[in-house]
């Protein structure tokens, strides 16, 4: 505890301030009553969610909202993150798995169908990004997206202990994702139970 405040205190300040930004219940009951998209940021204006829509012009589109709230969240996490010593960082880091293994499943079935992976790429969700992710649209088989997946990502301890190229198929997509999802969220229990009482609860 006496070296608490040095190594997570101020995290722990960002996080309570993130915390008390959240929408409360007569503000969330406020923005129910609005009925247009217009109202709705007017409503969000006095709250900390002003800020992400004051930029965009009107009308206004749910795409939008939808777009700056999930920018919005991966700059707070991504803050959080570069901030984080471990044991956190690496808490986080598992935080990330699981959008990392959509973001593949994507790429996979992408090549499979033969669909340009770089338009694929702006449609992987933010927080499942890593450096070497434009690697694997380098691949133009399946055979080297799956060498390229066991070198160069996070992913790899997942695939080599799952999967093999011969797996990647249209037909199999739904059972790999579901496989690597299990051998991740089993990493990432054994990594809480690691952990202190309070987190491995």
């Amino acid at each position: 505890m006496l070296f608490f405040n040095a190594d997570n205190g101020f995290l722990e300040g960002i996080t309570r301030g993130y915390k008390a930004g959240i929408l409360t219940t007569a503000q969330y009951i406020n923005l129910a009553q609005c009925e247009t998209l217009e109202d709705l940021r007017l409503q969000l204006s006095s709250t900390d969610y002003g800020s992400f829509l004051q930029n965009e012009p009107s009308p206004l589109a749910t795409t939008t909202i939808a777009e700056k709230a999930r920018e919005k969240l991966v700059a707070e996490f991504i803050y959080l993150r570069a901030n984080a010593s471990r044991p956190l960082a690496t808490f986080l880091d598992y935080i990330t798995y699981g959008y990392m293994i959509d973001n593949v499943i994507l790429l996979i079935t992408g090549t499979l169908h033969e669909r340009d992976t770089h338009e694929l790429l702006e449609r992987c969700h933010p927080l499942g990004m890593f450096d070497t992710i434009a690697a694997l649209c380098v691949a133009t088989n399946v055979q080297e997206l799956f060498n390229t997946v066991i070198v160069e990502t996070p992913l790899a301890p997942y695939f080599e202990k799952c999967l093999s190229a011969n797996d990647l198929d249209e037909l199999n997509i739904e059972i790999i994702r579901n496989t690597l999802y299990k051998a991740y969220l089993e990493d990432f229990y054994a990594y809480c139970l690691s952990l202190d009482s309070v987190t491995a609860e």
